[in-house]
């Protein structure tokens, strides 16, 4: 997920956030040096403790309040709306529930809070959806538990936010693995 081709995606995920952030699934920490001024503290959500360690690590080296909390999407330790911004970055295709992390996403997030998501998944277009359908057995076995096939903003909207905005296509590469889904959504 280091490849220079989501750069721009997680710069629009980031930049935006403002206030006390959660990002959930923070991996190696790679979006910590794009928070903004507007943002007083960064708490990672990771679930793997090698992941966790680096985020720590990247976290020491970036001038924002930063920590790290080695727990599952589904099941923060963390109080509820406690966060003005909540951040996902290739997140919700890897984990186990999407539907249960995403009413955690609502409880800690503040009523007037913003999720803002960068994610791939279910694609348009027929003949990829057969073939993301087809592929995802496998591919969640060699790729980090890794769904091609989940509707993100169709998650995003079940689990009870208004999604405000929403841009989606086709980034360069394998189309069964590149189509995105950004956007802002808020609670209901």
């Amino acid at each position: 997920m280091r490849d220079e081709r989501f750069a721009p995606y997680r710069e629009r995920a980031v930049s935006p956030a403002t206030g006390r952030v959660l990002e959930v699934g923070i991996g190696s920490g790679e979006n910590l040096s794009r928070y903004g001024a507007h943002v007083v503290e960064v708490v990672g959500l990771e679930p793997s403790a090698r992941l966790a360690a680096m985020a720590r690590q990247s976290g020491d080296r970036v001038p924002i309040k930063a920590a790290v909390v080695e727990a599952s999407a589904e099941r923060m330790p963390l109080d509820g709306r406690s966060f003005d911004t909540v951040v996902m970055t290739w997140t919700l295709c890897s984990v186990d529930d999407p539907m249960a992390a995403l009413r955690e996403i609502r409880r800690v997030l503040k009523s007037d809070g913003r999720l803002l998501f960068a994610e791939h998944g279910l694609a348009p277009d027929r003949s990829v959806r057969r073939l993301q359908y087809w592929l995802t057995p496998l591919w969640k076995h060699v790729a980090g538990g890794c769904h091609l096939d989940r509707d993100m903003s169709g998650l995003i909207a079940k689990a009870g936010f208004r999604i405000d905005r929403l841009a989606t296509g086709y980034m360069r590469g394998a189309r069964p693995m590149t189509f995105m889904y950004e956007g802002c959504a808020t609670p209901e």
